[in-house]
Order: structure tokens, then sequence, then C-alpha cells
């Protein structure tokens, strides 16, 4: 097993921009962090989570499908060199996982392998997360993991390509550090798991009324905040855009809690309340995916809870929830 000092990380990536389409966490100059390129700022591995869903690598807010013009009709290629992308914790790993799942499942979407296609996703974990805080060793779901044992960045291989991206690094480590670590961070069921379970298992039992999705849903903005932080959300639109005689079609995210989501060209809409929306944001995570895919599509990362304003995250729904109709 390999290791990194802090002060390497930057140039390791680097180095690796002569054959990947590198992205990794960046600071940004109001304190953030967000998915950029070495030398777009301060590579920033510590912090847990970034607040952007990663897996907007594959598939991004904004995508082309085609462009259209008299001299032809073409479709984007694939990436000159595959994407190499860093920051996925554990549980962004098993987002991913699912989309991967998703995208594959029936009508296997080209648009989206044309960038997971050959991909490499590098995990975080150790003692990295907020404060210092542990992140689960994600031992597995990914190529290679970056483990900080917070002296070093242990470098775990789990591939055939994640072993042949660091095999030139020289420093072995052979003194029991990853045992203990994963010892020490064995992953426990926290408390937010276990409300999403519970609040799954009463949705699909028919335990919550109407009444509470209206509740709820009087409480949204429409900001869409929820749809466009999560990393399961795989719903989107198609829009052309016409310019200097071209029609470039693109693909973009959409939001089950805008009033127009399913509206039909007759104008009828069967989500036509706001509680009805939520209603569908909430249950298609915890009633409609285990049913479908035979797990929950809510990974517990907590993104869609921190971007709220009004504090209707799926967290906070799930707590309201059980405490409402838990006992009946």
């Amino acid at each position: 097993m390999k290791y990194l000092s802090n002060e390497q990380i930057p140039d390791f990536f680097s180095s690796l921009q002569a054959t990947h389409e590198v992205r990794l966490p960046i600071m940004l100059p109001d304190g953030t962090r967000c998915l950029g390129h070495p030398g777009d700022g301060t590579v920033a591995l510590f912090g847990g989570a970034l607040p952007a869903k990663p897996t907007a690598a594959f598939f991004p807010h904004e995508g082309p499908v085609f462009v259209a013009a008299s001299e032809g009709f073409t479709e984007p290629s694939a990436p000159e060199k595959p994407l190499l992308v860093v920051g996925f914790t554990s549980r962004d790993l098993a987002c991913l996982r699912f989309i991967d799942r998703f995208f594959a499942e029936g009508w296997r979407d080209d648009i989206y392998f044309r960038n997971r296609q050959g991909a490499l996703v590098v995990g975080v974990s150790g003692y990295c997360g907020p404060g210092g805080a542990s992140l689960a060793l994600a031992d597995g779901d990914c190529d290679f993991e970056l483990v900080w044992d917070r002296t070093r960045w242990l470098v775990v291989s789990h591939t055939g390509a994640g072993s042949a991206i660091v095999e030139g690094l020289a420093e072995t480590v052979s003194d029991g550090t990853l045992e203990r670590l994963r010892k020490e961070m064995a992953v426990y069921e926290d408390e937010n798991e276990k409300a999403i379970r519970r609040a799954s298992e009463l949705i699909r039992a028919d335990r919550v009324p109407d009444t509470f999705w209206s509740e709820i849903g009087d409480r949204c903005i429409a900001c869409t905040g929820c749809n466009l932080a999560c990393p399961t959300c795989t719903c989107f639109g198609v829009q052309d855009w016409r310019y200097a005689g071209r029609v470039k079609r693109s693909r973009m995210w959409d939001s089950c809690q805008l009033d127009g989501f399913m509206r039909e060209a007759s104008g009828h809409n069967p989500l036509g309340t706001e509680g009805l929306r939520t209603r569908r944001r909430i249950h298609h995570k915890l009633a409609a995916d285990p049913d479908r895919w035979g797990e929950i599509s809510c990974f517990v990362c907590g993104r869609c809870d921190a971007v709220c304003p009004t504090g209707i995250g799926i967290f906070a729904v799930a707590r309201e929830l059980i405490e409402r109709f838990g006992n009946i």
C-alpha cells in the first residue's frame, strides 16, 4: 500500500492531467469548496462531502445531445481523456453506484456513459471530515481511496485501473494503520439513517395521510435546491437553443418541485399541488425506489437538509413523519 504526504497531493494529481481529465475539490475565494481542475485553486480534500453533488461530473446540469445545422447533424464525442474524479465520500459512492444502475437499466443511457465509461473515481475517507471528524472508509465502489490518518494519505487501490495509477508511488505502508482505521471507523447506523428507514416503513404501509403532505408542501417555496443538491436525482428535461443558424439540443436537470414538472400538453397536471409534488419527492426515494431497485435511494448524504431554506429536507420530513404517525 502506498501513501502521500499532504504536500505531495497537488503535484500527484497535476501529473495525471496528461492522461486524464482531472476533477478534484478546490477551495473557492469565499471559503466554500467545489469540484475543479488542478490549478484552479488550492486543493481542498479536507471538510467532508462537497456541498454540490459530485455525481454531476457524469450527469451535468446541462449536457449537449446534438447540434443540427445546414451542413449536417453532429453529436458530442466521448471526452478525449477519461475523467478522474476525486472527493467521493462512502455515502457519495453509494449514490454513484445507484445512478450507474439507473442509467444502465433498460435503454442504456449513452449520454451518461459517454462521460462515465472509463472514468476513474477516487474516494476520500479517514479523519478528514469537518473539523477533523471521521469519514467511513469506502472499502470499494471506487478505483482507489485516499485515507487520512492525521499525518498522511494512505492510498488504497480497489481496482486494477486504480493500481495502475498509483503504482509509481515509491512509498509503502505495512504497519497495520489501515486495519486500525477500519476498526475505528466501523460504520454504525446513525440517527438519520434510522429515521429514513422508519419513515420508509410508514410510507410503504400507507400510514401517512395526504393532509401531512399538504402541510409540508405549504412550506415549500419551489427553490428546487433539494433536487439540485441530491446525488441520486436523475430527472431531466430537454431544451432546444437556436443561434447562428444552428439548433443545439441539451438536456438539463429538472425538479419534481416545479409546477410544470408533469403538466401535460392538455393542461392537466397529475401533480397539480405543492403537496402532491412534495409527496412525490419523498415517496420516490423512500417507497417507489425500494420497490423497483430493492434499496432506498436516499443514502443519507444530508445535502437537501443543508440547502433547504424552509427546513423540509428529507431528514426533517422523516423525523416529523415518525413523530406524528409512528405510533398510530
